[in-house]
């Protein structure tokens, strides 16, 4: 499923999972702010991740106030906020400022913890050459299971290059995941989505909800798209990394993939 908004000031909500969580079993949105705006969020029963797209806030959680600063997705690393049920975060906008937000129950106490540009942990994927670098792209993970197995949650982003695959080969995973877009024209980036047996057109603040098969997606050259990608642990399966490629697009992987093609092509044209 792919969900489109004309997002306004204040909470866009894509999913709210008391009226349908969509497969996810989480609450997701965006969260616009002009500078001056306040926003206060405590949960009872649900733990909380906040991102910061772009912007500059002032946050308070936990006794603790910090000020995160992200002119953009694109060339600056992010801050992302981890927090238990019962915990009041305050965020007050220094600039303008869209923050992405995640929920889900959760009955654990645990300390908040914010993830910096200083701890974020980065795959360069596809950096070997396969496929003549046609899905080079950045995988960051802010927290999963081996940073973070208290929570019931996951979530990162992907730097997207130009023109590039990301997620790719498709590949599957039984946990529910979304994906939420973000690029760097946003009035005429785009790309596309495969997912849940669908292809759709991606966009700016579009987000995909995979629930089941494979699911891949590319970049419109001349576009950079950064997405984020939040997963909800199952019940007795957390998602530990696992990536089941889809067999028949397997061998893509190997560095050697497309040379039945273009070996010696160079040569013949010098």
């Amino acid at each position: 499923m792919y969900l489109k908004k004309d997002v306004t000031r204040g909470y866009n909500a894509y999913i709210d999972a008391s009226k349908d969580d969509l497969g996810t079993q989480m609450d997701v949105g965006l969260l616009v702010m002009e500078p001056g705006d306040e926003c206060t969020i405590e949960e009872p029963v649900k733990e909380s991740a906040l991102l910061l797209f772009e912007g500059r806030a002032e946050l308070s959680y936990g006794g603790k106030t910090v000020v995160i600063d992200r002119p953009d997705c694109f060339r600056h690393e992010a801050y992302c906020l981890l927090a238990p049920r019962r915990t009041k975060i305050v965020l007050k906008a220094l600039a303008h400022s869209e923050l992405y937000l995640q929920q889900t129950p959760n009955d654990r106490d645990y300390e908040p913890v914010l993830y910096t540009p200083e701890t974020v942990q980065t795959q360069h994927a596809g950096a070997n050459g396969e496929l003549m670098g046609a899905m080079k792209r950045e995988i960051k993970t802010f927290f999963d299971y081996d940073n973070a197995p208290f929570s019931n949650m996951v979530l990162g982003e992907v730097l997207s290059y130009p023109g590039r695959w990301s997620s790719y080969p498709p590949h599957y995973h039984p946990q529910p995941e979304v994906y939420f877009y973000r690029f760097d024209y946003p009035e005429t980036g785009f790309g596309a989505g495969f997912a849940n047996g669908e292809i759709y057109k991606t966009e700016h603040n579009g987000m995909a909800v995979i629930t089941e098969g494979f699911h891949s997606q590319v970049t419109a050259p001349g576009f950079a798209l950064c997405y984020s990608w939040g997963i909800r642990h199952l019940d007795g399966d957390p998602w530990m990394k696992t990536r089941i490629d889809q067999p028949e697009y397997a061998w893509l992987w190997k560095a050697d993939a497309n040379d039945h093609i273009f070996k010696g092509t160079e040569e013949e044209t010098k």
